[in-house]
């Protein structure tokens, strides 16, 4: 198990000598249980924004989520956040997006119940102890990703929930718990309410995944792709002149998994899914089409035994021909 940042458990352990309680939550116990590299490390308390805010006056405060960022310094010029956040529950949710009403809890579990994946709901305290009451560590082992209590009110209350799903799945290399998966199916429309630039952000996590290629083929399943990159279902059917052995769809989810393999950049990976797109009107599907491609070099494999041709996002060599027929 990777071992806690002297500076966070510091937190925490203030937390607790001043009478309250701390537990590190989300992401960064999640990681740490699977043996990965957290990116950030947040705290979760019963001790009110106030207090918090109190005990540690370099901090700031400037939400309705009951969430304060205490600063860290590791040197005069970098300063971190660990965010410290008090106990809560979320309720009536607009739109499929957030909440409409916050308010403070009295316990850690009702505050892991509004959370989204079992894997994420898990609380680690300073000493090593786990508040487990979904069974996440078992579904860590597992390889699974769950929801929380039933997965449509999780769907509905963030749709973007939805993605995150099929990023987590790529991300740590699991399975979709077959209830979630079809609570997936289901709810995919709602993920027109989320805004693009949330999307986007998840998105992206999931094209630097190291299986880009799987999540390209679960959005399609899940009926999420035409809320995202419509223009990349048009060549599912799409087949190419005889120089070509895949369609255009299949070309350019192997040419984002290529890249992928490479270990290249996002500007790259998303190059390399967009290889060929193909927009076809609907009506007259074999001569009135106008054909746009986009030819990224990049694709092409690299010999055995050499350096990539591309390695990095200022080497990208691209022709764009339109045409029609």
């Amino acid at each position: 198990m990777k071992e806690i940042p002297a500076h966070v458990s510091t937190i925490a352990h203030t937390l607790i000598e001043n009478g309250y309680e701390a537990y590190l939550v989300g992401g960064s116990v999640r990681d740490v249980l699977a043996d990965r590299e957290p990116k950030d490390w947040d705290l979760t308390t019963n001790a009110t924004p106030e207090i918090v805010q109190e005990l540690f006056p370099d901090s700031v405060y400037q939400n309705e989520f009951g969430t304060v960022g205490v600063k860290y310094r590791p040197s005069e010029e970098e300063t971190e956040l660990v965010e410290v956040t008090t106990y809560r529950s979320e309720e009536a949710y607009e739109d499929a997006r957030r909440p409409k009403h916050v308010s403070f809890v009295a316990s850690v579990t009702e505050d892991l119940a509004r959370r989204d994946f079992t894997i994420n709901a898990i609380a680690l305290h300073p000493n090593g102890s786990l508040v487990d009451p979904f069974d996440g560590y078992a579904d860590l082992e597992r390889g699974l990703i769950r929801t929380v209590n039933e997965p449509e009110d999780r769907f509905r209350e963030d749709a973007l929930r939805l993605l995150r799903a099929i990023r987590f799945a790529c991300q740590l290399d699991f399975s979709i718990a077959e209830h979630t998966w079809d609570a997936i199916q289901r709810n995919a429309d709602n993920l027109s309410h989320i805004s693009a630039e949330r999307i986007q952000e998840e998105f992206n996590k999931l094209l630097l995944s190291d299986t880009p290629v799987r999540g390209m083929r679960l959005l399609e399943e899940a009926g999420l792709l035409t809320y995202i990159m419509p223009e990349l279902r048009e060549g599912i059917e799409c087949g190419q002149n005889k120089h070509h052995i895949y369609t255009v769809w299949e070309h350019n989810i192997r040419s984002l998994q290529y890249a992928a393999d490479q270990n290249w950049d996002l500007t790259i990976r998303m190059a390399g899914k967009r290889a060929r797109v193909t927009t076809v009107p609907s009506t007259d599907m074999k001569w009135k089409a106008r054909v746009s491609r986009m030819k990224c070099f990049l694709v092409s494999p690299t010999p055995k035994n050499s350096e990539p041709k591309f390695p990095n996002s200022s080497d990208i060599i691209c022709s764009t021909t339109t045409w029609a027929k």
